[in-house]
């Protein structure tokens, strides 16, 4: 099908990791799903999930730097295999627990084990694959990231939240031990290799770590705090909006949740086409994902009239996605040549996640308090700042490395 050995490797690898981390956002992405079950069943409390969700999102952040630096170090058929195998674990125990801290403690490891996914897996395909065939391979599993939100939607509304727990436990196992087998034959022909870079300047981390500076680490770090909060925090808590804030009822919550994460799935591809069009300048990109983003959180805020607010905040969603999309498919691939790809995507990882567990308490408290509406205000205020971020700073280093390596 493919007649270039490189592509056809670059598509093989790119669909293998896909495909593994969709099951990772399968899990990840169970709790937000079924939360309108639990808290119906009168078992769990809005706020206990979200103290939940928050330290869920806590594992996940300290392990993203933890085996973000690891995973340089460690072949990524390990990593990978045994993540997806120890969630799997983890998360299948979830529903059997019923102490309070024990339920909080399984959940937040279910995030650690995940965390051993993406650093090493954006590591090995900038390594092993050219660059603008790293950036379709990460373009793949971005939307994977996104898909996996429907699909736990899916299964949330046609089985009962202890099976989808189970469900998506028993995927995160099929997919580590074909992860596992997948990776040693890949290695053993030679398609995949390690230590697959060139570093321009030294072989001391120091250097690399100054390089990172060089190319705006710290305007992508407040990139990926703005992007995670509403990626990871807004959809989690997006169907108990639908079912308190507008009315539905808990059935219909879900299936208008798997819908619209259905939609938003296509922010990833939307993303790079844009900025494909605008001559890769992901300055100009990131401004008008931002600035989308803010009006649409807005619209949401102006209109009561249900199917107008869904409207206006899969439109929020979906341009924060694109933005995030230029952080994980274009900026994480093209630090190939520091050779601590899986260190500094476990860092930035780190950071979003850090703003998501912060964000999730916060949010689950401030709905009372301040209502869903003022809620609103607050995530379009988040994108207005990215706006300001992109206009102050602009990474326009960053942009220059892009049109070099084409």
């Amino acid at each position: 099908m493919f007649k270039n050995e490189k592509v056809r490797n670059a598509v093989f690898l790119g669909v293998l990791c896909s495909v593994s981390y969709l099951a990772v956002y399968i899990a990840r992405n169970v709790l937000g799903a079924v939360t309108p079950q639990m808290i119906a069943s009168g078992g769990y409390t809005k706020e206990f999930i979200g103290s939940v969700s928050s330290v869920y999102f806590v594992f996940y952040a300290v392990g993203q730097l933890i085996n973000g630096a690891i995973g340089d170090k460690i072949k990524a058929r390990n990593m990978i295999s045994f993540g997806l195998i120890l969630a799997g674990i983890c998360n299948f125990t979830f529903p059997i627990l019923k102490n309070e801290l024990s339920i909080q403690f399984i959940y937040g490891m279910t995030g650690f084990f995940l965390s051993m996914i993406y650093g090493p897996m954006t590591k090995v395909v900038a390594e092993n694959t050219e660059p603008h065939h790293a950036t379709r391979c990460s373009l793949g599993y971005t939307f994977a990231s996104f898909f996996g939100s429907p699909m736990a939607g899916m299964l949330a509304s046609v089985m009962a939240w202890t099976t989808v727990f189970r469900v998506s436990s028993i995927v995160l196992w099929v997919m580590g031990a074909v992860c596992f087998v997948t990776f040693l034959l890949l290695e053993k022909r030679g398609i995949v290799k390690y230590g697959q870079y060139d570093r321009k300047k030294g072989d001391k981390r120091e250097g690399a770590i100054k390089e990172l500076f060089k190319r705006d680490i710290v305007v992508f770090t407040l990139i990926s705090l703005l992007t995670g909060v509403i990626r990871t925090t807004v959809i989690f808590w997006l169907p108990t909006y639908l079912a308190e804030y507008l009315k539905f009822p808990e059935s219909e919550a879900t299936s208008i949740f798997s819908i619209c994460t259905l939609l938003i799935c296509g922010s990833a591809f939307v993303s790079i086409f844009t900025y494909e069009r605008l001559k890769r300048n992901m300055e100009l990109t990131l401004l008008l994902m931002f600035t989308i983003s803010t009006a649409s959180f807005l619209g949401a805020y102006l209109v009561d009239f249900k199917t107008v607010n869904i409207v206006f905040m899969v439109m929020a969603i979906f341009f924060n996605n694109c933005a995030a999309t230029m952080l994980w498919s274009v900026y994480c691939p093209s630090l190939k040549d520091t050779g601590i790809v899986s260190g500094a995507t476990g860092f930035l990882d780190f950071m979003s996640y850090m703003a998501a567990a912060a964000s999730s308490t916060i949010f689950a408290n401030s709905v009372s308090a301040i209502g869903w509406g003022n809620l609103i205000l607050v995530w379009a205020g988040l994108m207005l700042v990215g706006v300001a971020t992109v206009l102050t700073f602009g990474p326009k280093r960053i942009f220059r490395k892009a049109e070099s390596s084409k």
